[in-house]
């Protein structure tokens, strides 16, 4: 009977301190309408690039890499367009065929949340991982400041990408014209 009740505690307790975490994020995660931050991205562990966006949510997200073409990567909540000097013309996408789709959908991301469990791999990070439409989603919370810290998703081309955020500054002042896809149409 000892043994039931052992079993049935430590279940108890991991559960309880799973909701926990969930829950701290979710409250935090609720108060943030917009940040900035610096990245670091690596796609297949052969490209690395960096850069620096700010997101407004709902769905918004303005990056410039720091490259030697001016690389710009915008969404206006609708379409998201990359343009750079390198190329001659700009790609624009459907953001719903996108990944980004999701992660810059807040509400979406805490309805996700709210019942995953963590995936405890990771000692300094919230992690959690979900399929949404075919699509492998892994989204990282730094425990110290439950700020999103990074996520790891595939790119239209099916090469996985991992974007990891650092200098995050939340609720910062954010004029809605910069995420205008025409300012950055050559």
């Amino acid at each position: 009977m000892k043994k039931y009740l052992f079993i049935f505690l430590v279940y108890f307790f991991t559960l309880d301190a799973n909701s926990s975490s969930n829950q701290k994020i979710i409250n935090h995660f609720k108060n943030i309408n917009s940040f900035e931050f610096k990245f670091v991205q690596r796609i297949d562990n052969n490209n690395v690039e960096e850069g620096e966006c700010i997101i407004l949510y709902p769905k918004k997200i303005l990056c410039k890499y720091y490259d030697l073409y001016n690389k710009i990567l915008v969404s206006n909540g609708k379409s998201l367009i990359i343009n750079s000097d390198k190329i001659k013309n700009y790609y624009r996408y459907p953001l719903d065929k996108t990944p980004l789709n999701v992660i810059l959908d807040k509400k979406f991301l805490i309805s996700k949340i709210v019942n995953l469990k963590e995936d405890n791999s990771y000692p300094f990070y919230y992690v959690y991982n979900f399929d949404y439409e075919n699509i492998f989603i892994k989204v990282f919370f730094d425990k110290k400041s439950l700020n999103l810290i990074g996520w790891e998703t595939k790119d239209i081309y099916q090469n996985l990408v991992q974007t990891f955020i650092s200098d995050v500054k939340t609720n910062i002042d954010v004029q809605e014209n910069i995420f205008s896809i025409q300012r950055y149409i050559n």
